[in-house]
């Protein structure tokens, strides 16, 4: 079996190899390792690109570019019209594979015009285990996933992350905003921004890994099992109520399951 430091190796020899990357940033954990990773070993050869959008959170792009910033690496965002990509606001369970596809074209012309041929991004090995139709796009626009060809599974991940300092080590795991909606119901940028501001209000309020899932009018919130005695505090529900009903929804619930990645798929594993 492979130790931590051979699939760092692995990685690293394999980077070395494509001589200059695009990398496709975010300001995850894994785009922020892989950013970190190509930035070390090919140095102003690598690149960060960032697409700005209603449903990537303001504040995961302040951190994208702070890490970026701290990284000393070159960073290029651009502006990604979500809303004109067929079946985004229909959101069907292709959606992703529609918006990734995108995407991920608009930064293959960006590494054209930097004269870079390789883009990569942030999938680990774990990410086989969920519905992932963002895969398929990724597979069909020729993009590399450097982290899952290393072996390198998410805690891996964060381990290698806090050896190097980065602190993104033990940031809660994030998604687009569009992934909070249940499949066929409609997005709107409106939507979207309840939801921001949701998650911004819980997170401000010290809880970690959480989701704020829109079922119509209901907001139904997932958190990890050490904060739902927090939650449950009267004091802490009647603002919870208060704030998310201010913002636009009639009904807040709590997700007994607690948070779990891609819990949106499951109704469609029951199919």
């Amino acid at each position: 079996m492979d130790t931590l430091h051979a699939k760092l190796h692995r990685l690293e020899q394999y980077l070395k190899s494509l001589e200059g990357v695009v990398v496709a940033f975010s300001g995850g954990v894994d785009s922020a390792f892989l950013m970190a990773a190509a930035h070390r070993v090919l140095g102003e050869a690598a690149i960060a690109v960032t697409a700005r959008s209603c449903a990537f959170p303001k504040r995961e792009l302040e951190e994208a570019r702070r890490l970026a910033r701290e990284e000393g690496i070159r960073h290029i965002e651009f502006d990604f019209p979500a809303f004109q990509v067929k079946g985004f606001a229909e959101n069907p369970p292709e959606r992703c594979y529609y918006c990734k596809t995108a995407i991920l074209k608009q930064i293959k012309g960006l590494a054209g015009e930097e004269g870079i041929k390789h883009i990569v991004e942030g999938s680990n090995v774990d990410d086989e285990k969920d519905y992932r139709p963002g895969a398929k796009a990724i597979g069909e626009q020729g993009i590399l996933s450097p982290l899952k060809e290393a072996g390198l599974t998410k805690a891996e991940i964060r381990e290698l992350s806090k050896e190097w300092g980065l602190p993104t080590w033990n940031k809660q795991s994030a998604a687009c905003l569009a992934s909070r909606f249940a499949y066929g119901e409609t997005i709107t940028e409106e939507k979207l921004s309840m939801v921001e501001q949701a998650e911004s209000f819980l997170l401000d309020q010290g809880f970690g890994q959480l989701r704020v899932r829109v079922h119509g009018s209901l907001a139904r919130i997932e958190l990890s099992d050490i904060d739902f005695a927090r939650v449950v505090d009267p004091k802490m529900r009647k603002k919870l109520n208060e704030v998310l009903g201010e913002l636009g929804f009639s009904y807040v619930t709590l997700d007994l399951q607690g948070y779990r990645m891609g819990s949106m798929n499951e109704t469609l594993k029951r199919e």
